[in-house]
């Protein structure tokens, strides 16, 4: 049964297992997790879960973070989760579900911190809950069958917290009977308007993931086949699907002996991650068509063509709300928004998705001159790169074109550790003063050596 397979995996996992250059990608994402998480400190969503966890208190619970608060780890996890996620600036992994495994980071700093796990415990199931999510991505995807891809993050998070808590075999497969029995999300949240709940879909997954977690370690068992039986996930949720050998479950990654994390991706502009593309083959259209026809050019464009895939169509330039974005939710969704904005402003910062843009009548006019259009020759190339092509015409009539396939932060064109801290240092701008900011890189790099990972917390302390 697969449940038992994934149980045995995680048991067999060890840090010795991990090259080098999958610990230094951990720190890597783990770096940007809390970037973005400093970043997000007042969105809504992220005011509200705090809110909710606010009200338990746990003295040997799990840190909120930015404040010295601590509640249930399954609670930090919803809270911290979602700031993790509201920028939509945090990693992104692509196959036939596309995934943020970096969403399971803050369900494995709670648990961690709750057990006092040193930095290369919660390095390990970090490295697990990647593994665990992507290959899943790899086997079958949801979003045909309606049902959205933070579905996998149960089965995920709760086996990045059942590895920290020591979990027996026997205990982890009732885990993974826990996090799959009542916690399928659907994909309603990414349709339409997208609402506050998109921060908050992932956390909420993660936990129930590590709620399963705590509830097995108690004694608690859940209805078994979960993926085989006759009602089970496969039949109702998934369709049928095989995993892929995780290394003869030994402990290794996989038959090529290569982990998942090193396939994801970090973003480089705070846009859904299809949409990255888009931003790069944007702003260089707008330098030549600046250089060419001077400043104001952009006030001059009859026609803006966005050629795409149909995955990237289906998820950011289908719905009539992308032409009409009323939530930074949907225009950070949006293939219209971003390249208007790119266009007219020649940048995409957090700031170009406040209200003041989201209804300037420049930007709106812009985007009734944007079509999207599928090219057949794109076809097949997703998800090893990711093209879109943007072609414009002005009333002059000359025409630009500017075509790019993979975006910077792609594993085949990775950010480099200075832009990664550059990053991290733009989010917590104004949360953190220079000093602490410093402090931070500079505890995360060395990850491996903390003994306590609860010592990360004051560090976050806004």
């Amino acid at each position: 049964m697969l449940a038992d397979r994934l149980a045995r995996y995680s048991q067999a996992l060890r840090y010795s297992d991990l090259p080098d250059a999958v610990v230094h990608e951990v720190k890597r994402r783990t770096l940007d997790s809390l970037g973005c998480a400093l970043g997000s400190w007042n969105a809504p969503p992220c005011r509200v879960a705090r809110l909710i966890a606010k009200t338990v208190k746990v003295p040997q619970g799990a840190t909120l973070w930015g404040t010295g608060h601590k509640t249930l780890p399954d609670l930090a996890t919803f809270a911290n989760g979602g700031l993790v996620r509201y920028l939509d600036f945090n990693d992104t992994y692509l196959s036939k579900e596309p995934a943020h495994p970096s969403d399971n980071i803050p369900a494995i700093l709670s648990v961690g911190e709750a057990v006092h796990a040193s930095g290369k415990r919660v390095t390990e199931a970090i490295v697990l809950a990647y593994e665990i999510q992507c290959r899943f991505c790899d086997a079958a995807a949801l979003r045909p069958r309606g049902w959205d891809h933070v579905t996998y993050g149960p089965f995920s998070s709760a086996l990045g917290a059942a590895k920290l808590m020591n979990l027996s075999q026997d205990r982890t497969v009732q885990t993974i009977n826990l996090a799959g029995i009542a916690n399928m999300a659907l994909r309603q949240t990414r349709v339409g308007d997208l609402s506050m709940w998109k921060a908050c879909a992932f956390s909420n997954a993660a936990r129930n993931g590590v709620f399963a977690a705590m509830l097995a370690q108690l004694g608690m068992t859940g209805p078994s086949p979960i993926f085989e039986g006759e009602k089970g996930f496969m039949k109702l949720v998934s369709g049928p699907f095989d995993l892929e050998m995780l290394g003869g479950e030994t402990g290794q990654a996989s038959a090529s002996g290569r982990f998942k994390i090193l396939d994801t991706s970090i973003k480089h502009y705070p846009v859904e991650y299809h949409a990255q593309t888009a931003v790069e083959a944007a702003l260089a259209i707008r330098n030549e068509l600046t250089e060419a026809e001077g400043a104001r050019a952009v006030d001059h464009v009859m026609d803006v063509e966005i050629g795409s895939y149909a995955v990237a169509i289906e998820i950011i330039g289908r719905d009539p709300e992308k032409w009409q974005p009323a939530t930074r939710e949907t225009a950070d969704h949006s293939f219209p928004y971003c390249v208007a904005t790119a266009l007219l402003h020649g940048s995409v910062t957090l700031q170009s998705f406040g209200q003041k843009r989201l209804h300037d009548q420049a930007m709106r006019n812009l985007m009734k001159r944007i079509r999207v259009v599928q090219q057949p020759e794109f076809e097949g190339r997703y998800p090893k790169t990711m093209p879109t092509r943007i072609t414009i015409k002005t009333e002059a009539g000359k025409t630009y074109m500017s075509q790019i396939d993979v975006p910077t932060g792609h594993p085949s064109s990775p950010m480099s550790d200075r832009d990664l801290e550059a990053k991290f240092r733009r989010l917590a701008a104004g949360r953190l003063n220079r000093p602490r900011i410093d402090k931070l890189i500079e505890y995360i790099w060395n990850f491996d050596r903390v003994r306590d990972v609860g010592t990360l917390m004051p560090l976050l302390r806004i």
